[in-house]
């Protein structure tokens, strides 16, 4: 396809939108009705090409099964067509953010708007469901939140529909970190295969991290054989009524899921409004479900049962006799110390809910635990008074050291005084020197115990220092391929900002979650990282090691996107030296220009933290031009010139690259001051 498209069939195009793996995505208008849309494209692959053809196949399929559903959530889709050797979709123009890039920055969002945007999201399903097509691959990527506040659920190039033959069982289909496990297998998939990666997606929402990591092996064997942690375990911000919510919906099994993403919602509501989820475990002994969390039974979903699986009514039934089946009915169980809490706080609740436990208990029976209170030497008083209420409980634990007071078996003798208090008056004051007292702390200390317990646990809990974390965090990402990052802090979090190729991004995310120390919670550091899919790694490797002192890059009027024929026109931070700087520009194509020094803008020294502008307007300027794309700009600030003579213009990347690293060890090695920095540009055509 030609840049210089300017129509496809009736529609007029004004512009490029984005691009895409399989073609561009166009900025249109339809004139017959005054509508502007966005318009997909493929080009049309040769009949000989069987891989293009499947490819082309997805495409048409994408437009029939969106092309049915109408719904707000949904990026409607209004026609399909093929014009000069292009295959093209036209659909709503919905101008927004990926829900992807907002989670690729690391920005964790509130749990009010991570469950608005999954009610939308499940609100699209239950619609597309309720006609027959099954999306298959619901993922960030794939959630559009526009710029009016509304979410929808976009590409449905690999959708299921239920009349059509074009996918069979044996094809496996999706985005690996949000596959669902019969996608893995092979198997027929349905509904539940969606609400399984919807499941995924709240998972990801509530904690900033997909529950299974690493390449799609290693997430297979996962998603097939283990449990997630729990969400609330991983961030304090993930409400832990959730959690039961989460683990239904990617229950492993589809029929242990929710019977529809409607009842996936209803139950996301009735969590949040304080009705929880019942606790009874998942089939398999789900580690998620068990005694370790606090939930309460919820009034059953629509068209659903209350039991916390998707089975049909009499399973759920069958359990209800259970206080955790009840509605209504309340099951407060101890919850696990968060992250970084020492564990005498835990033994002390063990311990005081022990001990309410058993006042709460006699208390009910209408009397009081013997062991309470020091009562031992006087037993002869309360005698007449507690002789019905205590024979039943303290007799069978301690019959020993009161043989006279429990030895009448029956009722009629305990209320004549006379033939009963005589002899107790007598013999208990003599053995309560030595046998008497000997049981009774038996019975006393199992209620403290657990208080002294853990007490050793708490020197080891205290958490580090925000600055030993970011040290921690700098070291290891040192060395982090294909990037070049920066430590901070910020308030109360430890914030790791800067750029990553798109591929070494997870990579690099799970080297800082093993920088971490052990009681450190995920929430207490903060990424926010530009991926970019670019020719760019070999350029941030040579300069990493400069990078610990930054270079401050940024554009004259803001912001990091261009327009084609717009001025290229840097403004550069020195570090906390003086010294000269060199400025490289290297374009998506693979192609570099050595914007300082340069004929424009020579070789100058500028004094330590001041701001240099580098560029200018008019015939001497730097203008946007094709091939359009991500583009990275580059500085070097050094205390000595690097390069004497300098480098020439029609520089190739490879060769510069390699006199670079040459040049910055020599530099390193004889005490000469270097710093550097990166800053990704976004250039677009008009």
């Amino acid at each position: 396809m030609s840049g210089t498209l300017t129509r496809l069939g009736k529609y007029e195009i004004r512009g490029i939108l984005g691009k895409g793996a399989m073609g561009t995505v166009y900025d249109g208008y339809d004139a017959m009705i005054d509508r502007r849309v966005a318009i997909k494209t493929m080009s049309l692959p040769d009949a000989s090409d069987g891989e293009a053809q499947d490819e082309l196949a997805r495409f048409r399929r994408e437009a029939q099964a969106a092309g049915r559903l109408a719904h707000p959530n949904i990026v409607a889709v209004f026609d399909y067509g093929e014009d000069g050797g292009v295959a093209f979709i036209v659909m709503e123009y919905a101008p927004g953010t990926e829900l992807k890039k907002i989670l690729d920055k690391g920005d964790r969002l509130p749990p009010a708007e991570a469950l608005r945007i999954m009610d939308g999201v499940l609100a699209g399903l239950q619609y597309s469901h309720e006609r027959g097509v099954v999306h298959r691959d619901i993922k960030p990527g794939n959630v559009i939140l526009s710029t009016e506040g509304k979410v929808k659920i976009a590409d449905f190039g690999i959708a299921r529909i239920e009349s059509s033959s074009m996918t069979q069982a044996g094809t496996i289909m999706g985005t690996p970190a949000y596959m669902s496990p019969e996608q893995f297998m092979g198997q027929t998939v349905d509904a539940r295969t969606d609400l399984y990666s919807a499941g995924v997606m709240l998972y990801q929402l509530l904690t900033g991290e997909r529950p299974f990591e690493g390449g799609m092996s290693a997430i297979m064997h996962k998603a097939l054989n283990t449990q997630a942690p729990r969400p609330s375990d991983l961030s304090v911000t993930a409400p832990p009524a959730l959690d039961a919510v989460v683990a239904k919906a990617m229950a492993k099994r589809p029929e242990d899921r929710f019977e529809s993403a409607s009842a996936f919602a209803e139950a996301i509501k009735t969590a949040m409004a304080g009705g929880g989820m019942a606790a009874s475990p998942l089939p398999g002994g789900d580690p998620l479900a068990d005694d370790d969390s606090t939930m309460m039974a919820a009034k059953p979903p629509a068209g659903g049962t209350g039991s916390g699986t998707a089975r049909p009514a009499p399973a759920a039934q069958a359990r209800a006799p259970s206080a955790a089946a009840r509605p209504g009915a309340v099951q407060p169980v101890a919850k696990p110390a968060a992250k970084g809490k020492t564990g005498l706080y835990a033994g002390v609740a063990v311990a005081v809910l022990a001990v309410a436990g058993i006042g709460g208990y006699f208390a009910l029976s209408g009397g009081s635990p013997p062991v309470s209170k020091s009562v031992l030497p006087i037993p002869a008083v309360p005698a007449p008074v507690t002789p019905a209420p205590v024979a039943p409980m303290p007799v069978a634990p301690a019959p020993s050291p009161l043989p006279s007071v429990t030895s009448p078996p029956s009722p009629p003798p305990a209320p004549v005084p006379a033939p009963v208090s005589a002899p107790v008056v007598a013999p208990v004051p003599a053995p309560a020197p030595s046998p008497a007292p000997a049981p009774r702390p038996v019975v006393v200390t199992p209620v403290p115990v657990p208080v002294p317990v853990p007490a050793p646990e708490a020197p080891h809990a205290a958490p580090p220092t925000q600055a030993a974390i970011r040290d921690a965090l700098s070291t290891a990402l040192a060395k982090a391929p294909c990037s070049v990052t920066r430590t901070s802090i910020e308030g109360h979090s430890v914030v790791i900002a800067g750029i990553v190729g798109r591929n070494a991004e997870p990579g690099l995310r799970q080297i800082a979650r093993d920088a971490l120390p052990a009681n450190v919670a995920n929430d207490d550091y903060n990424l926010r990282l530009d991926a970019f899919d670019g020719p760019y790694c070999d350029v941030l490797d040579t300069i990493r090691p400069q990078a610990n002192v930054p270079v401050g890059i940024a554009l004259r009027d803001g912001g990091a996107r261009l327009l084609e024929d717009q001025y290229i026109i840097p403004r550069l931070t020195m570090p906390a030296f003086q010294g000269w700087m060199q400025l490289d520009y290297f374009s998506s194509d693979g192609t570099l220009s050595h914007l300082q020094p340069s004929k424009q803008a020579p070789a100058r020294q500028s004094s330590a933290g001041s701001t240099v502008t580098v560029g200018t307007t008019g015939k001497d300027g730097w203008q946007v031009n094709p091939p359009f794309g991500t583009d990275m700009i580059v500085a070097i600030a050094s205390s000595s010139p690097l390069f004497t003579p300098e480098r020439p213009e029609d520089d190739s990347v490879a060769a510069y690259l390699a006199a670079l690293r040459a040049t910055m060890d020599s530099a390193a090695r004889k005490g000469v001051r270097l710093a550097a920095g990166a800053f990704l540009v976004q250039t677009v055509p008009k």
